[in-house]
């Protein structure tokens, strides 16, 4: 069961029209996010994105109630018989003539999907060095939209294990982001990231492993980094919101601690810890 612009309804009955311009131009962004007993994490930071891009698109939905949304996220649990599960909360531009046009979408279209969550996280992670480049945003920056070529060339490389995660590289050389992913590594104290100027996806998960490490006690420094600064690390782990935080044992060659990781362990069990603990909303980490 799925919801459709309003109501819930098997997804055997829903449509879009050929017309609408998130099919014909790729006008339309989307979040994926999951429950923890019943309860969405990181809600309000998820919507607050997904309504930056829609302004960036020129796309008038109507605004963030947390109250609706939440209704919504409890009905589709129920009309599924799940009690957790993997949401992806998609919104396209809308039906208008075919043609580029410059004014506003006023009638965009909302689907909601849902799907299991698997029984156990992931296991280590195996990243492979892509030779697809990272693509520059399309525009100021890269927006969780429905423009994702760029990301299913940089999958069909990595291939389809479980395990493996491609990683990009910018057109430069600097270390981007995983394939559906945000890519961390640690020496000492100091946690690094690659900056959002490397053309990355600032994911929400991103962003709040970021408030953890600093709480914890970490350094934290975002930056255009080479590949030798990830091979030099002592650990390095991989983030999105429905893996949480996954360690990673090789890069290529190189190995990792993985899970034996200090940093990787003191993060990942705070983030769980925080998504388990009841209703939160927001990570702060605007």
């Amino acid at each position: 069961m799925i919801y459709a612009n309003g109501r819930i309804i098997d997804e055997k009955e829903a449509s879009v029209s050929p017309f609408d311009h998130g099919f014909l131009y790729g006008l339309g962004v989307f979040e994926t996010f999951r429950t923890y007993n019943g309860h969405p994490f990181l809600l309000d930071d998820h919507f607050h994105r997904l309504g930056d891009g829609l302004r960036e698109m020129n796309i008038h939905a109507a605004p963030y109630s947390r109250a609706e949304t939440t209704e919504v996220i409890t009905d589709l649990l129920s009309a599924n018989g799940l009690r957790d599960a993997y949401f992806r909360w998609n919104v396209s531009a809308g039906e208008g003539p075919v043609g580029l046009r410059t004014e506003a979408y006023n009638d965009p279209n909302t689907f909601v999907f849902v799907k299991e969550l698997p029984d156990t996280l992931p296991g280590e992670k195996h990243l492979r060095v892509l030779s697809q480049r990272r693509n520059t945003p399309e525009g100021p920056e890269r927006l969780k939209s429905h423009h994702y070529l760029n990301s299913i060339l940089g999958k069909r490389e990595a291939g389809g294990h479980p395990d493996t995660e491609g990683l990009f590289l910018t057109a430069e050389g600097r270390v981007a982001e995983g394939v559906v992913s945000n890519v961390f590594w640690s020496s000492g104290r100091t946690l690094y990231t690659p900056a959002v100027s490397c053309g990355i996806l600032n994911g929400i998960t991103r962003r709040y492993v970021m408030t953890l490490a600093r709480d914890l006690g970490f350094s934290v420094k975002e930056g255009e980094y080479r590949l030798d600064d990830l091979l030099s690390a002592d650990e390095v782990f991989v983030t999105n919101s429905i893996q949480e935080a996954a360690a990673v044992c090789a890069v290529e060659d190189c190995t990792f601690p993985g899970r034996r990781g200090e940093v990787y362990r003191k993060i990942s069990e705070r983030y769980r810890e925080e998504a388990l603990s009841g209703q939160r909303w927001t990570g702060n980490t605007e």
